[in-house]
């Protein structure tokens, strides 16, 4: 019995056109499903493979972005934000103000100097 498993074993298998194949109706079903179960992780390790290409993609230009940045603007080179222009103009005319006032408190200075001051104390009743 066994030689003759054997003998067919051997024997070429003739596949033609007009071939028929006897399946039953479960295995039919689960080759199908194992296909689309291949084609479903295929399709899903793609797209993820995709997804992580694209990530290092953006990843490589955040991090030229931010060496550029941080070379540019300490030099200024960037230009400079709303509120620091604000802050600058705040300055300025603080600092416009602060020269005003030191020169009349010199101006002041000098005619305390031409003039005594009297000043009469305040008796209290």
């Amino acid at each position: 019995m066994r030689d003759s498993a054997l003998k067919k074993m051997n024997k070429n298998i003739d596949i033609k056109e007009s071939s028929q194949i006897s399946l039953d109706i479960k295995t039919l079903v689960g080759i199908v499903l194992a296909i689309l179960a291949i084609a479903g992780v295929w399709f899903t390790l793609t797209a993820q493979l995709s997804q992580l290409q694209l990530d290092v993609i953006r990843m490589q230009d955040a991090v030229g972005m931010n060496s550029e940045f941080r070379i540019k603007w300490p030099r200024g080179e960037l230009g400079a934000l709303p509120d620091d222009a604000k802050q600058d103009l705040r300055i300025e005319y603080l600092q416009e103000a602060l020269a005003e006032l030191k020169a009349e408190i010199q101006s002041l200075k000098e005619k305390t100097d031409h003039k005594k001051l009297n000043v009469i104390p305040l008796k209290n009743d």
